[in-house]
């Protein structure tokens, strides 16, 4: 018994405003989550020994007992009491260290695909209930749905979001969440929305039809300017992108920033236009952005590593699992 090819997407924040801090030390957030397509692919077969076996590490240098997959199978083994195993492979699609849930979307599907497989028979809300202590982040794929997202990111409401395409790009390197964090200078205090704001606001933006360059955003990321001050490869690119005219804004923690289209053509031309304009291919691997002022004197580079053109998903692809 197997389950081979089963997808695993990219998530983007559309705004991530920080509220509070908990006694605890957690922060209070609210955000939106959109799923793209963007996707891992994990394979899983069923072993009669009990045991969770990954065949190599997604991350290199991972080791079994952090790895959230194996959590997550571990997990809903102790939960049910089910004495098969699994056998787990992976295609790493989405970079660590991007702010695009990676590591949280393997561990959703790895509880919605092993729950299908060994025939453990839990319904979404216990799968939540289980997907909490993994990451804040894992709720909200096991959810299946856009939406609205506030406590430390897992008290979700579902949300309508309307038909969209993003531009995502990522310079060299991952970013350390818990530095970010726990910066002093990150603001704690952003003045807290309701789900009408952002609903109203995004009625009123589909009204006016973004152009090569993108649409604006609600409110912000209020984890960007500290990324920003920290890292200057992510800081060079958002420069880049800025002074070519793209409306960019960072996802999650970061690396990764986006830049939102009505439709996936446009996210595509956009691609090109950047590479075509932006980007050159250095000796050492790296992206060269090379950008001009009105007096043709001023460049700049960026360190860019990879782009993608997706579309934004309505459900996540397991919804109906």
């Amino acid at each position: 018994m197997a389950l081979y090819d089963v997808p695993a997407p990219a998530k983007l924040n559309l705004f991530l405003h920080v509220t509070g801090r908990r006694a605890d030390g957690y922060h209070e957030l609210q955000t939106v989550f959109r799923f793209i397509g963007l996707c891992d692919r994990l394979d899983f077969d069923v072993r009669r020994d009990g045991r969770i076996e990954r065949e190599a590490a997604p991350l290199g240098d991972v080791p079994a007992e952090q790895d959230l997959v194996v959590r997550a199978a571990r997990s809903l083994q102790q939960a049910t009491g089910i004495r098969a195993g699994a056998q787990i492979r992976y295609d790493k699609r989405i970079p660590a260290g991007a702010g695009l849930g990676g590591g949280s979307s393997d561990a959703a599907t790895t509880l919605i695909a092993l729950n299908r497989l060994w025939k453990t028979g839990l319904d979404r809300d216990a799968l939540i209930k289980l997907a909490r202590p993994l990451g804040a982040d894992v709720p909200v794929f096991v959810f299946g749905r856009p939406a609205f997202a506030e406590g430390i990111g897992d008290v979700l409401t579902e949300i309508a979001v309307p038909e969209r395409a993003y531009l995502v790009l990522r310079p060299h390197g991952g970013i350390a969440t818990g530095q970010i964090f726990s910066d002093p200078n990150l603001t704690r205090d952003t003045e807290s929305v309701i789900i009408s704001d952002f609903t109203r606001w995004q009625t009123a933006r589909a009204q006016k039809k973004a152009g090569l360059q993108g649409h604006a955003f609600f409110g912000r990321n209020d984890l960007e300017p500290v990324v920003l001050a920290r890292y200057l490869n992510v800081r060079e690119m958002a420069h880049a992108l800025r002074n070519q005219g793209f409306h960019a804004r960072m996802t999650g923690s970061g690396s990764c920033f986006f830049v939102e289209y009505d439709t996936q053509g446009q996210a595509d031309r956009a691609r090109e236009k950047f590479s075509s304009k932006m980007l050159g291919n250095g000796s050492d691997g790296r992206a060269d952005v090379e950008k001009h002022t009105l007096a043709g004197q001023e460049s700049i580079k960026a360190v860019v590593e990879n782009t993608w053109a997706c579309p934004g998903l309505f459900d996540h692809p397991l919804r109906h699992w």
